[in-house]
C-alpha cells in the first residue's frame, strides 16, 4: 500500500531508547523487508505502548493461549500484525523465529493480517478496520455476563480485561461509533482502548479529512478519557493504564500521541512508513539510530529473557486454578457448566432433544410465519442451551428473537439473555463475533434480511473465523408487503449463499425452521443465516424419513411415478410449488417437488444424494422470490424469480404482480417439458 503523500506528522517524543520496544521495531522492519511487503510504520510507532501493556499489565499464559480467564488483546489495526507476532514470539508463545522470517508467506503462521486459529495467541481476525474494536466490545460484554452468571460470593472465577489497540482508520469507520456508543451505555468497564494517534494514514496528514475531537466524542459515549499521553513514554502509558484499571464502571480510551515509523530516520512521521518496506538503506540507518548492532532476526539473550512471560503466565494461571478448584468444591455443578460452556460443547443429550424438538414442531402442524416458528423454537432451546444469548437491532417485535423469561441486558441488569442492540446492525454482527470468540455463548441477533447488507462484512468475518454466530433475518421477500422495495430483499439470499462457510437456511414451514435451528446450534465451526418469512406459511406433510432428510439441505418433498420434471423450491415458494404440482397432476404431467431449505448444506452432500434428489436428465425448474440466476447452479432449465426491485403493496398483490402463481409456475414447467430433449439434458448436466 504505497503512498504518494509528502506529508509528515511528528507526535510524542520518539527517543527510541527502550531496548524492549526497539526489539519490536527491528523485528517488524526486518520481517516486512524480508517479505517485501507489509506495514512497518504502525508496529514501530506503537512499540512503547506495547511494552507498557504486555510487560506490565496483560494477564496471559503463553503456554496456554486458551486459558479461560486470560485477558483478551485485540489488534484492531490489524495491518500492524508484525507488532503482534513479535509480541507473541518474545513472550513465549509457540511461534518460533522461523515463522517471523516467513511473514506473509504461504501457509505460514504469520499471515499479512492476524488470523484466529492460525497463530497461537491471536484472539480474532482483524484487518477490516474497526471490526476488531467491535469484536472487543463483544468480548468485554461476554466477560461481564459470564461474571454475573458464574461468580459467587468469595469465588471470583471470571475476572479479566479486554485491551484493544486502534488507529485513526478504526475510529473513522462508522462501526466504531455503533460499538463504542453501546459499550458506554452498558458500562463495559473492563474494556480499555489504546488509540495510536499518529495523525497519518495512506493519503497523508489526516487533519484534512479527520478532524474529530476524539476526547469529546468518547466522553459523550460515557467513556473514561485519559490523555493525551506521550505514546513513546512507557512509564506515561503505564500510568494511564493504571488509571483506566481503577474505574470498572466505564470503558476507557487512552489517547497515545505517537509518530508512525518511529526510529526510521527519514520515513518516520510519513505515509510511506505505513504500507511498504523501509528499504535496506533506511533499515541500516534505523539500526544505527536505535543502537542495534544485531543482524536481522537476532536478539541478545538477556533481552529475550526480559520479554519471556512463560513463568509469570504459568504463575497467573496456576493461581487462578487454585481458586477455581475451591470454586468447584463449593459449586461443583457451576464449575462443570463453566468448563462445558467455555469449551464450546453442547450439553449431554442435546442431539436427541433437538430431534424431539423437530418432531414436536412437525406434530403441531401450525400455519405460522417462519419468524414465529423460530420464536416457538427459541423457548425450549433457551432452556436446553443456557449459552444462547439473543438480541435484535431494534426489531424485537418483528424479528421475534425474544423468549419467555429472557429479560433485557442493561447496564445494571442481572441474568438477562436478550440484548436490544439499537439500530446498529453492523455493530451487532461484529460484537456477536466477539461474543463467540470469547467463548461461553452462542450469540444470535435479528434484523430484516434487506439490512443484512449493513452487517455483511462482519458476517463474512464470522465465516472466515469459523465462529458459531446465528443471524435471524426476517421479512425475507416481497412477502413483507407494503414497506416496499427499500425493505424487500431480492438479491440477498443468493448473495449470502456466496459467502464461503456461511450456512444459509430458508425454511418453508415450522418443521424446516426447527431443523434449521437445530443445525445452527450444532454447527460449531460456521455461522448460520436463517431467512424467515413475515407471512404465515402452511405446514407441509412429511413422513419420518422426509423429516430426517431436511437436515441434508434438499430432499424430495412430494414425488410422482414416472416424473417428467423436477421443481426445486425454497421458503414460502414451496407451498406455491405444491399447488403447481397439483395443477400439473390434473393435466397429466407428473413432476417431482424438491424442497431446498439450505443449498449450502445440500452442496456438501455426496454425489449419490444429489443424484437421488435431482435425477440427471430430468428438466429442473427453480422457484424462489429472489434473483433467478441463482438456479443456474443447480442445472435449472428455467426459474421463476424476481430480477427487479419490488414495489409497495399488500403481499398478495405483489406475488400476483410478479407472477408468483401456481398457474404461472405450471406453465413454465410445461414449457420446459416440451423443450427439445437435448437442450434439457445439456442444462441439467451443466
Amino acid at each position: 500500500m504505497a503512498s504518494t503523500s509528502e506529508d509528515r506528522v511528528l507526535r510524542g517524543h520518539p527517543r527510541c531508547e527502550d531496548p524492549m520496544a526497539n526489539a519490536l521495531r527491528v523485528l517488524a522492519m526486518d520481517a516486512v523487508q524480508a517479505a517485501k511487503s507489509g506495514h512497518p510504520g504502525a508496529p514501530m510507532g506503537m512499540a512503547e505502548m506495547a511494552v507498557a501493556l504486555w510487560h506490565r499489565h496483560l494477564k496471559h499464559n503463553p503456554a496456554n493461549p486458551r486459558w479461560a480467564d486470560r485477558d483478551r488483546f485485540v489488534l484492531s489495526n490489524g495491518h500492524a500484525s508484525m507488532l503482534l507476532y513479535a509480541l507473541l514470539h518474545l513472550s513465549g508463545y509457540d511461534l518460533p523465529m522461523s515463522e517471523l522470517k516467513r511473514f506473509r508467506q504461504l501457509h505460514s503462521q504469520t499471515p499479512g493480517h492476524p488470523e484466529v486459529g492460525v497463530t497461537p495467541g491471536v484472539e480474532t481476525t482483524t484487518g477490516p478496520l474497526g471490526q476488531g474494536l467491535a469484536n472487543a466490545v463483544g468480548m468485554a460484554l461476554a466477560e461481564k455476563l459470564l461474571a454475573e452468571q458464574f461468580n459467587r460470593p468469595g469465588h471470583t472465577v471470571v475476572d479479566h480485561r479486554t485491551w484493544v489497540f486502534v488507529g485513526d482508520g478504526c475510529l473513522m469507520e462508522g462501526l466504531s461509533h455503533e460499538a463504542c456508543s453501546l459499550a458506554g451505555t452498558l458500562g463495559l468497564g473492563k474494556l480499555t482502548v489504546l488509540y495510536d494517534d499518529n495523525g497519518i494514514s495512506i493519503d497523508g496528514d489526516v487533519r484534512g479529512w479527520f478532524s474529530d475531537d476524539t476526547a469529546v466524542r468518547f466522553a459523550a459515549y460515557g467513556w473514561q478519557v485519559i490523555g493525551p499521553v506521550d505514546g513513546h513514554d512507557v512509564d506515561a502509558v503505564d500510568s494511564a493504564l493504571r488509571v483506566a484499571r481503577a474505574d470498572d464502571m466505564r470503558p476507557a480510551i487512552i489517547l497515545c500521541r505517537t509518530t508512525i515509523g518511529a526510529g526510521a530516520p527519514t520515513r518516520e512521521g510519513t505515509a510511506r512508513a505505513h504500507g511498504e518496506p523501509l528499504g535496506e538503506a533506511e533499515i541500516a540507518a534505523a539500526r544505527a539510530r536505535l543502537h542495534w548492532p544485531h543482524p536481522p532476526f537476532e536478539l541478545p539473550a538477556e533481552l529475550a529473557a526480559r520479554w519471556n512471560a512463560r513463568e509469570a503466565g504459568a504463575h497467573a494461571e496456576s493461581t487462578w486454578r487454585l481458586r477455581f478448584e475451591a470454586y468447584r468444591s463449593a459449586h461443583p455443578a457451576l464449575a462443570d457448566e463453566f468448563e462445558r460452556r467455555m469449551g464450546g460443547d453442547l450439553p449431554t443429550g442435546t442431539a436427541l432433544q433437538l430431534v424431539q424438538l423437530i418432531e414436536r414442531s412437525a406434530a403441531a402442524g401450525d400455519a405460522v410465519a417462519t419468524r414465529k416458528a423460530s420464536q416457538q423454537v427459541l423457548a425450549p432451546l433457551s432452556t436446553l442451551l443456557p449459552e444462547l444469548l439473543g438480541g435484535s437491532a431494534d426489531l424485537t417485535a418483528s424479528n421475534l428473537t425474544d423468549f419467555p423469561g429472557c429479560g433485557s441486558v442493561r447496564r445494571d441488569s442481572s441474568g438477562a439473555r436478550h440484548l436490544s442492540w439499537g439500530v446498529r446492525e453492523f455493530g451487532m454482527a461484529a460484537a456477536m463475533n466477539g461474543l463467540a470468540l470469547h467463548g461461553g455463548f452462542i450469540p444470535y441477533g435479528g434484523t430484516f434480511l434487506t439490512f443484512s447488507d449493513y452487517s455483511r462484512n462482519a458476517i463474512r468475518m464470522a465465516a472466515l473465523m469459523k465462529q458459531r454466530v446465528i443471524h435471524v433475518f426476517t421479512h425475507d421477500s416481497i412477502g413483507l408487503g407494503e414497506d416496499g422495495p427499500t425493505h424487500q430483499p431480492v438479491e440477498h439470499a443468493a448473495s449470502l449463499r456466496l459467502i464461503p462457510g456461511l450456512e444459509v437456511w430458508r425454511p418453508c414451514d415450522a418443521t424446516e425452521t426447527a431443523t434449521a435451528w437445530a443445525a445452527a446450534v450444532q454447527a460449531a465451526d460456521r455461522p448460520t443465516a436463517l431467512l424467515l418469512s413475515r407471512q404465515a406459511l402452511s405446514p407441509q406433510p412429511r413422513d419420518a424419513g422426509q423429516i430426517a432428510a431436511i437436515a441434508r439441505g434438499a430432499y424430495v418433498l412430494a414425488d410422482r411415478p414416472a416424473a417428467r420434471a423436477v421443481i426445486i423450491a425454497s421458503g414460502s415458494e414451496v407451498a406455491l410449488a405444491r399447488e403447481a404440482q397439483t395443477l400439473l397432476d390434473a393435466a397429466g404431467l407428473p413432476v417431482r417437488l424438491v424442497a431446498m431449505p439450505s443449498s449450502t448444506v445440500f452442496d456438501r452432500q455426496p454425489r449419490a444424494w444429489h443424484d437421488a434428489v435431482l435425477p440427471p436428465g430430468l428438466p429442473r425448474i427453480g422457484v424462489e422470490a429472489g434473483v433467478s440466476r441463482f438456479w443456474a447452479g443447480y442445472g435449472c432449465a428455467a426459474a421463476l424469480g424476481i430480477d427487479s426491485f419490488g414495489e409497495s403493496a399488500p403481499a398478495s398483490a405483489l406475488f400476483a404482480h410478479f407472477g408468483f402463481t401456481a398457474e404461472a409456475l405450471a406453465a413454465l414447467v410445461r414449457a420446459q417439458v416440451a423443450a427439445p430433449a437435448d437442450a434439457v439434458e445439456a442444462t441439467a448436466e451443466a
